[in-house]
């Protein structure tokens, strides 16, 4: 059984947008499995700031494992970090799924109608990022 895949951009003090894919194409989820997912997220973030610190790269590679699963991040020039818990994709894949959707954020960021660090509600930036994961996670 594939695990489904968690994508969470996070700003400075919240999310800014949550999407949870399946790879699989199977339709729902176990309640307590997604919130446990969205748990390994948060409890992530320390780890990310700690590592944030020790490179330059923006791309800061597996920060977390737990139960089977990896926490992988990138971390724009703005402090924004794209976080994707996964079940051990291959690193290059999951780089390319990063930049893919950091070119999709940075297109919305230079959108006059979005404000920096809001809650990303765009349809079309769903689909993209819901399209690049089937494309590079499945």
């Amino acid at each position: 059984m594939s695990t489904p895949i968690l994508f969470v951009i996070v700003g400075k003090n919240e999310p800014l947008f949550e999407a949870e894919i399946d790879t699989t194409g199977a339709s729902g989820g176990n309640d307590l499995s997604t919130r446990q997912n969205y748990f390994v997220l948060h409890s992530s973030l320390d780890l990310v700031e700690k590592s944030s610190w020790t490179t330059n790269n923006m791309y800061l590679r597996v920060v977390d494992k737990v139960n089977h699963q990896q926490v992988s991040t990138f971390l724009t020039a703005g402090n924004v970090k794209f976080m994707l818990l996964h079940g051990g994709k291959g690193e290059e894949v999951v780089k390319n799924f990063f930049n893919e959707v950091y070119g999709y954020f940075v297109k919305l960021s230079m959108n006059p109608f979005y404000k920096y660090d809001t809650p990303i509600s765009s349809k079309a930036f769903d689909a993209r990022v819901r399209a690049a994961a089937r494309a590079y996670l499945s």
